[in-house]
């Protein structure tokens, strides 16, 4: 039993605990999400056995081993990273959630390729919060003509939307930059799309981003520890 990873999901989860009410939050309102790119299929399933469901992977080589071994377990399995076009079908018919859509083309591909006999595949539309441009996502302002064409796809189910703050960015800031999130996010409710996601926040600022409204932080090195490179 590695007590590291079970004491360190403890520790997480209370520290979310902890700023959703420290900001007036509902109680268990944030879904945790453990990043777990480059770590081993026994460290996912300690983590499972202490109560994580929702497991994050960045590259689609590393996740169908994980996927494969792991299919007895009810894990919710999310791609969090940059999609090729040409790695769509795995994604379509493996995960439960893609995070990072910023191409109507990808979003199209997923649609097709995913199985009928299948839920409609969730997906959050990826923002470009930082104005970076080393960071993928769409700009803001792009997003009501963006979602308006996703919506239209079958197979797949808009749950919301996901950003990243600059790493360089201060509390004040990363306020800043998640707020920008959140008022696209209920510009989109108002305008009467059925969205109930953010996923905006990591190790370093989810404290930033509970506070402008997350409702889920992907959260991998606080959990599992430094990631091999």
């Amino acid at each position: 039993m590695d007590e590291n990873i079970r004491d360190n999901l403890a520790t997480v989860k209370n520290k979310i605990n902890s700023i959703e009410e420290k900001y007036g939050k509902q109680n268990n309102s944030v879904t945790l999400l453990a990043v777990s790119k480059s770590k081993t299929v026994e460290d996912i399933v300690e983590a499972y056995q202490h109560g994580q469901r929702h497991f994050g992977e960045n590259y689609l080589q590393e996740a169908q081993k994980k996927i494969q071994d792991l299919q007895e377990y009810d894990i919710v399995w999310h791609f969090i990273g940059p999609l090729q076009s040409n790695k769509t079908r795995f994604t379509a018919e493996k995960f439960d959630w893609v995070h990072s859509i910023d191409r109507f083309n990808i979003a199209e591909r997923l649609s097709k390729q995913r199985p009928q006999s299948m839920l409609p595949l969730s997906v959050c539309i990826q923002l470009n919060i930082s104005k970076e441009n080393s960071k993928s996502g769409i700009d803001p302002k792009e997003v009501d003509h963006f979602l308006s064409k996703l919506y239209l796809l079958p197979n797949i189910n808009v749950r919301g939307f996901m950003g990243i703050s600059s790493f360089a960015a201060d509390f004040s800031e990363q306020r800043k930059q998640f707020r920008v999130l959140y008022e696209c996010f209920s510009s989109a409710q108002n305008s009467g799309y059925d969205l109930d996601t953010l996923s905006m926040g990591m190790s370093g600022d989810f404290e930033a981003a509970i506070a402008e409204g997350a409702t889920m932080v992907r959260i991998g090195a606080d959990i599992f520890g430094i990631r091999e490179q």
